[in-house]
């Protein structure tokens, strides 16, 4: 199966944040995880990621949306 690192929303309306996770390309969100690599906070812009998580799944193939990308400035 494609894996993807992309966001999904957790919180409540108005005040949604994302957990930063490794899904199933096609998953429609939200739905289980593969793992959870971290969050991001779009209202207090705080962001945590475990970067060598993102390097390990990177490696066995998970591509990174846009969004995370611009996100977590990765290049």
């Amino acid at each position: 199966p494609m894996l993807k690192i992309k966001l999904s929303p957790t919180g409540k309306k108005g005040r949604i944040h994302y957990r930063i996770s490794v899904m199933e390309a096609k998953s429609k969100l939200p739905s289980d995880p593969v793992e959870v690599l971290g969050f991001y906070n779009p209202h207090d812009k705080k962001t945590e990621i475990d970067m060598e998580r993102v390097k390990y799944w990177v490696s066995q193939g998970a591509e990174i949306t846009p969004k995370i990308k611009s996100i977590c400035k990765i290049s």
